[in-house]
């Protein structure tokens, strides 16, 4: 049964968004340790003298820049999920897509630089961000790295595994391909592949995003292939948390909107039923005779 129109954010959203109230402090929560996690220190792996022949790559500028991952990432899955409101007008859909998008997003964003943090991987172009003059300086004794640049660009420097450009981008682009493959139908059976090209579009601006990380020198490719199994491995998990299957009958639509309609024809259900009941009732108090008194026992009495 579908019901367009009928759920919107003035009618129902204040209902639905306290559904998910502690959904929503969770994500705030994860904020704030995303933030923590870029403030700390990262552990600094030992970069011995022999190890700079792999990591004297230049030292670019990114192609794509750091704000524009939050635009790739949440803002383009954001805006096809709010389209696809205003054709359908269900706020289940919409807040449960919204939700399920920042999840995918913030808790990759919190998996992924909690890795950073802990390897501590040099990245490629280590060496010129350890010794921006190009005059390598060593520990005599353990001939470890002792840099001499910019604080800030060397505690960059050891974030190389895995690429967070990469996981971000896959884990808001994953979930818009999930998004999307559901509400085209795309594994309907029918063997349309014009439905398949659109999925996977977002999927392959995600993969560009991560070769760009490779060839800018600021990640290996192993650290690119990490970064995308995990944005699209917190994707999916996201994604089925508050949708079907694409390729179910009903993936089309929030697990929150089915139940919602079930909860409802219940009601009615049973709303029917206790009428049905208070009519029957009804009746059979109608149908009760009275039978007069006897004049006999009348007299008698008298």
């Amino acid at each position: 049964e579908i019901q367009l129109g009928m759920h919107t954010i003035r009618s129902h959203g204040v209902q639905v968004a306290r559904t998910h109230m502690n959904d929503w402090m969770i994500l705030f929560l994860l904020v704030a340790i995303d933030i923590t996690l870029n403030v700390i220190e990262p552990f600094h792996r030992f970069v011995g003298e022999g190890m700079m022949t792999d990591l004297r790559y230049p030292l670019k500028e990114n192609t794509v820049p750091f704000w524009a991952v939050p635009l790739v990432a949440i803002l383009l899955p954001f805006l096809v999920i709010l389209i696809y409101y205003f054709i359908r007008w269900d706020v289940y859909d919409l807040h449960n897509a919204i939700l399920g998008l920042l999840f995918s997003v913030l808790i990759t964003g919190v998996l992924t630089d909690a890795i950073k943090d802990a390897v501590g991987r040099p990245r490629p172009d280590f060496f010129w961000r350890c010794f921006p003059n190009g005059k390598a300086v060593f520990d005599q004794v353990t001939r470890n790295v002792m840099c001499t640049g910019n604080k800030n660009v060397i505690k960059e420097g050891h974030k190389s595994f895995p690429s967070g450009h990469t996981s971000w981008s896959f884990a808001g682009l994953g979930f818009l391909a999930w998004y999307l493959s559901g509400k085209v139908r795309a594994f309907d059976r029918r063997g349309h592949i014009a439905k398949l090209c659109l999925v996977f579009l977002p999927l392959l601006i995600a993969a560009l995003v991560g070769v760009s990380r490779v060839d800018d020198y600021w990640h290996h490719w192993q650290d690119v292939f990490a970064g995308g199994l995990l944005g699209i491995a917190v994707a999916s998990i996201c994604y089925l948390q508050f949708f079907p299957p694409p390729y179910d009958t009903d993936g089309w639509g929030p697990h929150a909107y089915f139940q919602m309609l079930a909860e409802s024809q219940n009601g009615a259900q049973s709303s029917s039923a206790n009428t049905n009941r208070l009519n029957v009732q009804h009746a059979e108090l109608e149908a009760v005779y009275i039978p007069p008194q006897d004049n006999a026992e009348t007299v008698q009495s008298q």
